[in-house]
C-alpha cells in the first residue's frame, strides 16, 4: 500500500489541528484517531465533487459501505501539529471504489490509508454496479475538471431548481416566512443557477433593476452542505457578468452580516448602515463593475 507519499501526489486535502483529547499516554495521536482523519477527509472530498452526499445517493439509487480500511503508519502526529489529510480516488471497479490517503506535517508523511467501498443497495447492502456518472464524476475531479455549470435564464427557465434552494435555505433553515420569499420579481429577474454533474442545483441567486445604471443581486442562496465550496461566487460572478452586459456600472445586494467577510472577499465595499430584513441583520453593498 505503500505508494502516493508525496503532496504532489494529490489533488484533495482537508486541514485539521490535532485535539489535545486525540493523544494518549504517549503524547501522540492515538491509532484509532487516524481513521476518524480520513473518514472525516473522505466526507469533505464528497463537497469537493459538489455533491450533497445523501441526495446524490438518492439520485444515483444506492450508497457507499466499507469494505476494507487499512492504515500504514510511518511516523506519529503530536497535539497542536497542523495536518493535511489528503484523499485521491484511485481505481473504480465494478462495484468497488478504492481510495488512498496520505496524512501529512507539511511536506512529512506520517501515515498512509486504503479505504474499500462496496456501492450498494441500501435496503439489502447487496452489490450493484458503481453508475457510470459517478466514475466520470470521479475521474474529472482527479483530472482537474469543474465538477459543476452555472447557467442564467429566466424564472420559467431556473425557477423550479432555484425555488428548492431557496425554499430549502431561506423557509426552511432561516425560517423565513414564506410570503417574504417569493415576490412578483421573480417573474422578471435574471436567475443564475449552479448545478453539479447529476443535475442537481447547488446554488443560485438573481438579478433585478436598481437605480439608474445599477443592478441588485439577491436571494443567494447556497445547499447548505456546501457552502465554502465556490459555488456562491460563481453564481455572484454570472449575475455580475448579466449586469454588466446590460449596461450597469454597478451592483448592490443586501447582505446579511453572517456572509459580509464572503462578500468582501470578493470585492463588495459596505454601504450605509446596519438594517433588519426579515428579523435578519443585514448590511447593504456594492460593487463597481465597469
Amino acid at each position: 500500500m505503500t505508494e502516493n507519499t508525496r503532496r504532489s501526489d494529490y489533488r484533495f486535502f482537508h486541514r485539521l489541528r490535532v485535539r489535545w483529547a486525540e493523544v494518549d499516554m504517549q503524547k501522540i495521536v492515538f491509532n484509532a484517531h487516524y481513521l476518524m482523519y480520513f473518514d472525516t477527509a473522505i466526507s469533505d472530498y464528497w463537497r469537493a465533487l459538489a455533491l450533497p452526499y445523501q441526495e446524490a445517493m438518492d439520485a444515483l439509487g444506492g450508497d457507499l459501505y466499507v469494505r476494507k480500511a487499512t492504515i500504514e503508519f510511518q511516523a506519529s502526529a503530536r497535539v497542536d501539529d497542523v495536518l493535511d489529510v489528503a484523499m485521491k480516488c484511485v481505481r473504480v471497479g465494478n462495484s468497488s471504489i478504492v481510495f488512498h490517503g496520505g496524512l501529512f506535517r507539511g511536506e512529512d508523511f506520517l501515515v498512509g490509508c486504503e479505504l474499500v467501498y462496496v456501492f450498494a443497495d441500501p435496503a439489502t447492502q447487496t452489490s450493484k454496479p458503481v453508475p457510470a456518472l459517478l466514475r466520470e464524476i470521479f475521474t474529472a475531479y482527479e483530472a482537474g475538471e469543474a465538477l459543476s455549470e452555472v447557467k442564467t435564464g429566466s424564472w420559467a427557465e431556473l425557477g423550479e431548481g432555484a425555488g428548492a434552494v431557496r425554499r430549502s435555505v431561506f423557509i426552511e433553515e432561516q425560517r423565513i416566512p414564506k410570503e417574504l420569499e417569493w415576490d412578483e420579481h421573480d417573474e422578471s429577474a435574471v436567475h443564475a443557477v449552479a448545478r453539479n454533474r447529476l443535475g442537481q442545483v447547488i446554488a443560485t441567486g438573481r438579478l433585478v433593476p436598481g437605480a439608474a445604471g445599477q443592478g441588485r443581486i439577491g436571494r443567494m442562496a447556497v445547499h447548505r452542505v456546501l457552502r465554502g465550496g465556490g459555488h456562491g461566487a460563481a453564481v455572484l460572478r454570472a449575475l455580475e457578468e448579466a449586469a454588466r452586459a446590460r449596461g450597469d456600472r454597478e451592483v448592490a445586494l443586501h447582505a446579511q452580516r453572517s456572509a459580509e467577510v464572503f462578500y468582501t472577499r470578493l470585492g463588495y465595499v459596505p454601504h450605509g448602515e446596519p438594517f433588519e430584513e426579515a428579523g435578519i441583520a443585514h448590511i447593504e453593498m456594492r460593487k463597481e463593475i465597469r
